[in-house]
């Protein structure tokens, strides 16, 4: 199809010792240039590049501008949903909250601790009696009964005895 005779030597001096002898491998034949670029006729309407109406906003300049600045300062802008920024936010103060107990826990003394667990074990205790009368309440009528005669008939063994 073509010749081509490239000269090693000198990298420069392709364009003269290239030889295309087909006219439609020449880069700029490939595309067709439009007709008004060549004449100069007042008819034809010359095309211009549409306004893009987003970007000729207020507001969008505002907010690219102000992206900009941010980019420059180097803060990155917040893509967090709010639902994502406020669970974080949650986590956050829950473990301040967590951080702020176990420094109070080492600043405790001795005594306190030993306060504290005594504390705990009585309202235990308390809990465990309310839950004991609340059964004794709830319990059916022939339970009581029967715990009435058993507590009488413990009494009178007893009072033979002394």
């Amino acid at each position: 199809m073509f010749s081509c005779s490239i000269s090693h030597e000198d990298p420069d001096n392709l364009s003269e010792d290239t030889e295309f002898k087909d006219p439609y491998l020449i880069p700029r034949n490939i595309m067709a240039e439009p007709d008004y670029i060549d004449e100069d006729n007042p008819e034809l309407i010359r095309p211009q590049k549409l306004i893009n109406p987003v970007k000729s906003s207020r507001n969008h300049q505002d907010l690219h501008r102000e992206l900009l600045m941010n980019q420059k300062r180097g803060l990155a802008p917040q893509n967090k949903p709010e639902l994502q920024k406020v669970m974080e936010k949650r986590k956050r103060d829950q473990v301040i909250k967590q951080q702020k107990e176990e420094e109070a826990q080492k600043k405790k003394s001795d005594l306190e601790i030993e306060l504290m667990k005594r504390q705990q074990k009585l309202e235990q205790l308390e809990l465990e009696k309310q839950k004991l009368q609340e059964e004794q309440e709830n319990a059916p009528e022939f339970v009581k009964v029967k715990g009435n005669l058993r507590r009488t008939a413990q009494e009178s063994a007893e009072a033979p005895d002394s």
